[in-house]
């Protein structure tokens, strides 16, 4: 197998595309859409957005230190899309694609309403890394939409249609192959009948 080398980039693909939800000072909401974050600790739960600072949305962070991860679906991929080529400062992007805000516990900052998880965050650190910078925040609280939780209570996240962004293209992700484990997990003896 050919490969090419090509110079130092960013090709760490699929990505989650999340529109993080944010609130200025003087009340102004505004949502970015953000492929570059991720999670970063479990205990304490932590998780990292980087955002150049040329971006609406990158000021209203620095000014509150506060944001919401609000992960996106097909249905959502229209607006996942427009919340991040269209700018704050021209529209309302929650007016335009009519998204519903609703209140968050901890942040000010609002949730979407359509989203199935959204996460209040707090900024811990903001690292000036070069064309983006990186907010490392604590995680303050989750919220899961209960249409996806089964009669048992667990939440079925993968049944929401998730968008993974991957090279410039949006995806929905496909056919379960495994879980965490399954490569070294002892196959169960089949009973024998009587």
């Amino acid at each position: 197998m050919a490969k090419q080398t090509w110079k130092p980039g960013n090709m760490l693909y699929p990505l989650p595309a999340v529109m993080l939800s944010v609130r200025d000072k003087a009340g102004n909401d505004n949502i970015i859409t953000v492929a570059w974050t991720g999670t970063v600790c479990t205990n304490p739960p932590m998780v990292s957005v980087s955002v150049r600072p040329e971006r609406h949305s990158y000021q209203m962070l620095k000014e509150t230190g506060e944001f919401v991860i609000n992960l996106t679906t097909e249905k959502l991929a229209f607006a996942t899309d427009y919340c991040g080529v269209k700018s704050g400062r021209d529209v309302d992007k929650f007016e335009v694609m009519h998204l519903n805000k609703e209140a968050a516990d901890q942040v000010g900052a609002p949730m979407i309403a359509e989203s199935p998880v959204n996460i209040e965050c707090r900024v811990r650190e903001c690292m000036e890394l070069g064309s983006h910078h990186m907010f490392l925040a604590d995680v303050l609280a989750v919220h899961v939409d209960e249409a996806y939780l089964d009669e048992k209570g667990k939440f079925d996240l993968n049944a929401a249609g998730l968008l993974a962004y991957s090279h410039g293209e949006y995806f929905s992700l496909g056919k379960k192959l495994g879980r965490f484990g399954y490569s070294i997990q002892k196959k169960k003896a089949k009973k024998k009948r009587k």
